[in-house]
């Protein structure tokens, strides 16, 4: 069973940074790629940004290009989330996820989610 743990949730003035991690764990599983979603209150999850595990393409919604990044430590399994800019309306509980292989689209494994709150 694959096992997800996000870190470096907390609370921030608006302009601010954090950075997320998270931390996979696990026995024979392969990555295909990393996603981080976000939940805001009342509000369907959506999709923020992913990175590709071998070529490390990414992609991000259009609400957080040039200033999320994504980066991942492959020795680490690791995927981390730069978030600079820091806007109110960011503020959600942000989860990683992990895609296993290119047969489905979906997410096959998700961690507990880590809260950003952005103050103005």
């Amino acid at each position: 069973q694959v096992k997800l743990v996000e870190s470096g949730g907390g609370l921030v003035q608006t302009g601010g940074s954090l950075r997320l991690s998270c931390a996979t764990s696990g026995r024979h599983f392969s990555i295909y790629s990393m996603g981080w979603f976000r939940q805001a209150p009342g509000k369907e999850r959506e999709f923020v940004t992913s990175i590709a595990w071998s070529g490390g393409a990414t992609s991000y919604a259009d609400s957080v290009k040039g200033r999320f990044t994504i980066s991942r430590d492959n020795a680490k399994s690791t995927v981390y989330l730069q978030m600079n800019s820091l806007k109110p309306e960011d503020t959600a509980v942000y989860y990683c996820a992990l895609r296993r292989t290119a047969i489905s689209s979906q997410y096959d494994d998700w961690g507990q989610g880590t809260q950003v709150t952005v103050s103005s």
